[in-house]
């Protein structure tokens, strides 16, 4: 068990410091902001996909986490920091932290954007009673993904692959922390 927590540690070390190239070459010129980073993958889901617009109209407010990274073998876990957004106007912070057991291998690196329906499933959110379980399925993004996709039990979530390589990709058991901005 000490072999395969240390393996895990390794390999979620490895996937936060790997960078596709374009990142990587990115960085070196600008270090962009967290409300950058969030704005850029809306805009790049937007310009995909001018049917999710749509689906900012409709909701009531949006969790970005424009990079999470997960690793796993055997154990895996997953994070990453994002921005809330109520009606498009920002609202505060919060983290996402994922762990998982069972048969994976790999790591990636992916954007997410959780879509609240109502008042009442925002404020479990803010209020740390929010996890996504096996019941949420989630969107893996795409053309046309905003046609299809519907809300379930207040949230829609969708996932924007970005790199890497992992046997094994679900988004239940993640769990949720909420600062709000001041």
């Amino acid at each position: 068990m000490k072999k395969s927590g240390i393996l895990l540690i390794l390999a979620i070390m490895l996937c936060c410091l790997i960078d596709t190239p374009a990142q990587a070459l990115f960085k070196k010129r600008h270090k962009r902001s967290g409300e950058e980073n969030c704005q850029l993958l809306i805009k790049s889901m937007k310009e995909k996909d001018p049917g999710v617009q749509k689906v900012f109209d409709n909701a009531f407010a949006w969790a970005v986490f424009p990079r999470i990274s997960k690793a796993g073998i055997g154990i895996g876990g997953a994070g990453g920091n994002g921005r809330v957004y109520q009606k498009g106007k920002f609202i505060g912070t919060t983290t996402m932290s994922q762990i998982s057991i069972g048969f994976q291998l790999g790591g990636q690196v992916y954007g997410e954007i959780i879509f609240f329906q109502d008042e009442f499933t925002l404020n479990k959110f803010k209020n740390g009673k929010f996890e996504l379980g096996a019941n949420i399925s989630a969107v893996v993004f795409d053309v046309g993904a905003a046609e299809t996709a519907g809300f379930k039990d207040g949230t829609l979530v969708f996932v924007i692959p970005d790199a890497g390589l992992m046997y094994e990709a679900t988004i239940s058991g993640q769990k949720f922390t909420f600062k709000a901005a001041r």
